[in-house]
């Protein structure tokens, strides 16, 4: 028996050697360590052997079983690695072109914020930042929000666990710049603002610029100036401009500004609300209260502050009718801008 078995490892070895592929290696497994197999049946009929030769019996067809597991252990790693290689050169062909490098392009909200930034820079302004998780005071108290105030209704606010809340406008820069500032000056104040809004025109999360400028004897007449100004800049002189008035509880007196919506002509779009005309910022004279709360005596300095909705200017520009499309990472949709 045991000659037997040691003739059939050495046959197992040469037919292990020769073998080409893992299906042969699989043949070769089964013919000796199956459950018909050589060696098995040898192991198997141990128990036919006189009990003086079973023990040397089983120790030698054991050694026998694990040198030959090892063998095709070792030759089912090299035959695998082998397939490998000839399935990936299979698979690629080295002579074809390249793919190429595809050319990124900006999103559509950073192109129009870099040129309202550029347009109001041309103006003489600077640029100031603030961070978008600001404190209520920051956010409404220094903007002439009282506690009890219901224009802290008009606000449908992002609160923390913190007791920050996302802010909902970039005003309190304004706040910021002010308090660390003196007049006189002119500031924006770009950024990414929140509220709990979703329709067609309005995003959970959009941005916005804020603009003022603090000086002597500053009045309405100047801001819509400006405003006139940056408007017919960045949609050309023919564009339909009209002031409305509003309310802000930190300027008095306040207007909202709409052009004529260019997605429809103005006769009428989901976006516009069919009305022909498209909200794109609101402004006013800065609240005396407010200059007080930076330090600023309203004798002596007035100023005006506007805010500025980036994606419907963006929106307005492409001709895109849902700032949904701002946000979905479709990349057929973003390719489109440079």
């Amino acid at each position: 028996m045991i000659n037997g078995a040691i003739n059939d490892l050495a046959k197992a070895r040469q037919e292990l050697a020769s073998a080409q592929s893992l299906e042969q290696l699989e043949q070769i497994r089964v013919s000796y360590l199956g459950r018909k197999g050589l060696l098995t049946e040898k192991l198997s009929s141990i128990k036919d052997l006189p009990p003086e030769d079973r023990r040397a019996a089983g120790q030698e067809l054991n050694r026998i079983k694990r040198e030959l597991e090892g063998l095709l252990e070792s030759r089912q790693a090299e035959l695998g690695k082998d397939a490998e290689e000839k399935d990936r050169q299979q698979k690629i062909d080295v002579t074809l072109p390249g793919f190429g490098t595809e050319r990124g392009s900006r999103h559509p909200v950073s192109i129009i914020l870099e040129e309202i930034v550029d347009i109001f820079e041309g103006m003489g302004f600077s640029v100031e930042e603030g961070p978008d998780a600001e404190t209520d005071y920051y956010n409404f108290t220094a903007l002439n929000f009282p506690k009890d105030h219901p224009a802290r209704d008009m606000q449908a606010t992002f609160y923390l666990e913190s007791g920050l809340v996302l802010r909902t406008h970039t005003s309190p820069v304004q706040i910021r710049a002010m308090t660390k500032l003196k007049p006189p000056l002119r500031v924006i104040c770009p950024g990414r603002v929140y509220r709990c809004d979703a329709d067609v025109s309005h995003s959970p999360m959009f941005h916005q610029v804020e603009g003022f400028q603090v000086d002597r004897h500053i009045n309405f007449a100047h801001l819509k100036g400006v405003l006139m100004q940056f408007l017919k800049e960045f949609f050309g002189g023919d564009i339909k401009i009209r002031f409305r008035p509003s309310f802000f509880p930190f300027t008095e007196p306040s207007a909202e500004v709409d052009i004529g919506c260019l997605l429809c002509g103005g006769k009428g779009c989901s976006a516009c609300k069919q009305s022909g005309w498209m909200e794109i910022l609101g402004s006013g004279m800065i609240h005396p209260n407010v200059l007080k709360n930076v330090g600023y005596d309203p004798e002596q300095w007035s100023g005006f502050a506007f805010g500025i909705g980036v994606d419907r200017l963006a929106m307005l520009r492409y001709k895109i009718d849902h700032i949904r499309l701002f946000y979905e990472n479709d990349l057929r949709f973003l390719k489109q801008f440079y």
